[in-house]
């Protein structure tokens, strides 16, 4: 039911001090309703984001070591509550390397002796090391102080409702591919994310992916999923029209993304 308020409107000449005493509180009341209502909607999106985390381990994540293998290659993240060392593993035609990308920096070792490294290659060979960590336990993450997330409108995907989150980051500790976007699909009834798409802009050119969720486990309480890799035909295309094109086959499957012989420790 509408609340009706009885409030005094002066009369034609007749606004004077008095008649302002009746005014000042429904101004007041409209002022601090509106700044309630963009606060609740801020809220909205970090307690979505914070549920969805929840939900899938996060509080296990922040303190854990976590070993994977993808690609052929091998993963290693030590996490401690914001201390973090991420490592990949793996073997050229003749040396063993590994890649190490910490708080302190990026250091690479080849046949365990640690190697110079041009200025140049350090963040190319940290933003593939963190990509795939990154990936690796979504929607863990997405809390950090330099994301930015936006609550879009809801859509149905496979007749399921989803919430439509945009992340993008500050310049300021966004990584090398900060200008990157990200697009996730949360659903309702479970606060998982199960379909996600982004944004690319690197020295060999411009696209869009879209992901969708499969073979979710739960190992050691921790969720963990592999991922069918789709791209439209047309890379100008908004993510957001990316969930209708998937439901209608016409993205391309590009390849599939699996995490495998995953182990998790407490750290």
């Amino acid at each position: 039911m509408q609340k009706v308020y009885n409030v005094y409107f002066p009369k034609k000449g007749e606004l004077n001090l008095n008649s302002m005493k009746y005014l000042l509180p429904i101004i007041v009341s409209l002022f601090l309703l509106s700044c309630k209502q963009q606060k609740t909607d801020k809220i909205s999106v970090e307690n979505i984001i914070d549920q969805s985390i929840t939900m899938s381990g996060g509080k296990l994540i922040a303190s854990s070591i976590i070993d994977f293998d993808f690609r052929d290659i091998h993963y290693k993240a030590t996490r401690n509550n914001g201390v973090f060392q991420f490592e990949r593993q793996f073997k050229d035609s003749i040396n063993l390397i590994n890649d190490v990308l910490s708080n302190k920096g990026f250091k690479r070792f080849v046949n365990n002796q640690e190697i110079k490294v041009a200025d140049s290659m350090i963040p190319l060979y940290s933003a593939s090391v963190n990509s795939v960590h990154y990936f690796s336990v979504l929607p863990f993450g997405l809390n950090d102080t330099a994301v930015n997330k936006e609550l879009l409108a809801d859509v149905t995907i496979k007749n399921k409702k989803y919430r439509t989150i945009k992340v993008t980051f500050n310049p300021d500790g966004g990584g090398e591919d900060f200008e990157d976007v990200f697009i996730y699909w949360i659903n309702t009834e479970t606060l998982k994310p199960d379909y996600l798409a982004y944004s690319y802009n690197e020295s060999d050119g411009k696209g869009i992916r879209f992901r969708e969720a499969y073979n979710e486990r739960n190992i050691n309480s921790i969720r963990f999923v592999d991922y069918n890799n789709y791209k439209p035909e047309d890379a100008a295309i908004p993510l957001t029209d990316l969930p209708g094109l998937f439901e209608n086959g016409s993205l391309k499957l590009l390849s599939k993304i699996k995490l495998e012989n995953i182990a998790v420790l407490p750290n």
